[in-house]
């Protein structure tokens, strides 16, 4: 009895020492890797270490079971075809995105700090991966777009040039046409837009719904120039004695027959002391994006000049060598005094990330 007690160990014994080991490991790895270093840099390479070290553990248990080699082929086969489902499953919509982003990557359609519109989704571009890019909203909050989505949706870029802004308003039969238009058009110049255009959307039941705006020069202040341009609209129609209000506003209050349902107007001024652009808080990250963006292509055109300079180099005499070689000494202090400012940004932006998540 005693003696099949210790074959059965002996048998068994390989199997619980290769479950103990891996199952060691993998508690000193995940607690090396993951408990350790949380809130440390990216997780990712660490889960993937992780899941790395459990599929080797399994392949290990299972050439320690104590039965024939042709079962242990079949379960280390049957192991793969798991693996190969799981991949060939996944991997489609993981190629797809790769072939999204190639594509956008070759369009060029948007650059970091565009804003875009896609779908339900408004905001400014912050990150543009191979797999995903990411946009900013107007809460802040920051919105992960697989490149799929992006490449079989309607995607709607605003130009860096300047781009149309407009409000909607709706008056009256009661008040004719042509004292509204010159109204409107003073309020879009008010709020700071150029070539203003006012239109006749809608002849409804009970009133007339107007379309007014112009171009926005600083996209970046995007935002700011559409409130500006509602508020300028409400100060002008106000101050001309026009209620916005529908004939079928009813009100059961007795009031005096002068009585109009307007505020007193304050004009809105496009550069009003002490407002505080939102956009600066709102789009932060996206800004940060830019100003990297900026300072990169300033390097560039440098490198481009020092280039252009050593050229010149070969063919010029001596006094112009002295010059160009001053020139060549001083862009490149500059390009190295940039390249520091832009590690030290990404520095800080990493840094942000990794408190993030």
């Amino acid at each position: 009895m005693f003696g099949l007690e210790l074959d059965t160990f002996r048998l068994y014994f390989p199997l619980l020492a290769m479950l103990a080991a891996c199952a060691f490991v993998l508690w000193v790895t995940h607690w090396l890797l993951i408990r350790r270093q949380e809130g440390e840099g990216s997780s990712l390479s660490r889960q993937l270490i992780l899941l790395t070290l459990i599929v080797i553990a399994l392949i290990l248990v299972i050439l320690a079971l104590p039965v024939g080699e042709s079962t242990k082929g079949d379960l280390l086969g049957l192991l793969g075809l798991v693996f190969t489902g799981i991949f060939a499953l996944s991997s489609t919509t993981f190629v797809s995105n790769a072939m999204a982003g190639i594509m956008l990557r070759s369009v060029k359609s948007f650059r970091h700090g565009d804003f875009v519109r896609v779908g339900e989704h408004f905001g400014r571009v912050t990150v543009s991966g191979l797999f995903h890019t990411e946009i900013q909203s107007q809460e802040r909050d920051l919105i992960t777009l697989p490149n799929l989505y992006l490449a079989t949706n309607p995607l709607t870029v605003v130009r860096s040039s300047g781009t149309f802004t407009s409000c909607e308003v709706s008056l009256g039969y009661d008040v004719a046409w042509h004292k509204v238009e010159p109204l409107l058009k003073l309020a879009t110049l008010e709020a700071g837009l150029d070539e203003p255009f006012v239109q006749v959307l809608t002849l409804g039941d009970y009133s007339i719904v107007y379309k007014t705006g112009g171009i926005c020069s600083d996209v970046n202040q995007l935002l700011t120039q559409r409130s500006r341009l509602k508020k300028a609209v409400l100060d002008q129609l106000h101050a001309a004695g026009i209620e916005i209000v529908s004939p079928r506003f009813i009100n059961q209050r007795q009031l005096p027959a002068g009585q109009v349902f307007s505020a007193e107007p304050k004009y809105a001024n496009a550069n009003e002391d002490g407002e505080v652009s939102p956009e600066t808080k709102i789009f932060d990250k996206a800004e940060k994006v830019v100003k990297v963006r900026t300072l990169l292509d300033d390097v560039a055109r440098l490198k481009d000049i020092v280039d252009e300079h050593k050229l010149a180099l070969e063919s010029a005499d001596k006094q112009t060598r002295v010059q160009l070689k001053l020139r060549i000494k001083e862009a490149g202090e500059r390009i190295q005094s940039l390249e520091n400012i832009i590690d030290k940004a990404r520095e800080n932006q990493q840094k942000e990330e990794n408190e993030r998540s």
